[in-house]
């Protein structure tokens, strides 16, 4: 299996690599410490998994892996996360994601999940396990949970980047769009939360995984 990690942490990436490296069956082809990298070195290097972790600047984890395997079909991405809210794990799996592997137990459940998703299964956490199962009980049995709007990729991505503190122009160069589009697309997103503010768009954006702003 050829292997790309990307993790901002550089703690992280070491860790992963050694484990990795002990298996026989395993080559980590590369390294990448933000979602853009991941989404350049994935198109160049054509792994056949990516480990991503989520919460990652300029574009987490989850908008990098639906578009690594927008270009690149035949890989598989796991992705690595802090965060066990259900919505947050249905976001990962919805972007295609094969794994979803909490940070909490990565060096425990890491070789499993590489095995299952290279033979084509998919893998949760145990914990993760529980939480969509919960969910699922929760929703037959006719409980309702209040929900907020729906964002797209790009809403998401423009929620996290003004969350680090982006400027307009920034935004703008980040997502190969004008300022003047970028800054109407920030005006529109708060609009559609509801939100009035950046520190309280910088809060949404924490809770929902979308930053965690420690980078």
């Amino acid at each position: 299996m050829r292997i790309l990690i990307a993790d901002d942490h550089g703690i992280v990436r070491e860790g992963l690599r050694t484990l990795l490296d002990k298996q026989s069956d395993i080559e980590v082809v590369g390294e990448g410490e933000d979602g853009q990298m991941a989404v350049q070195l994935a198109e160049q290097l054509q792994p056949d998994i990516v480990i991503i972790d989520m919460s990652m600047p300029n574009l987490n984890g989850i908008e990098a892996a639906r578009i690594i395997l927008q270009n690149n079909p035949g890989t598989r991405v796991i992705i690595l996360s802090m965060h066990s809210d259900k919505h947050i794990v249905k976001d990962a799996l919805e972007a295609g994601a094969s794994a979803y592997v909490l940070k909490t137990y990565l060096f425990d459940e890491m070789i499993r999940a590489l095995e299952i998703v290279a033979e084509g299964g998919r893998y949760l956490s145990p914990r993760i396990t529980d939480v969509v199962v919960d969910d699922y009980v929760g929703r037959t049995s006719g409980s309702k949970s209040t929900e907020t709007p729906k964002l797209t990729g790009r809403e998401r991505q423009i929620v996290q980047l003004v969350a680090e503190g982006k400027t307009v122009k920034e935004i703008a160069r980040l997502l190969h769009i004008s300022p003047k589009t970028a800054d109407t697309n920030r005006r529109q997103v708060m609009n559609k939360l509801g939100i009035s503010s950046v520190a309280e768009l910088t809060k949404y954006a924490i809770r929902e995984g979308l930053t965690s702003l420690d980078f």
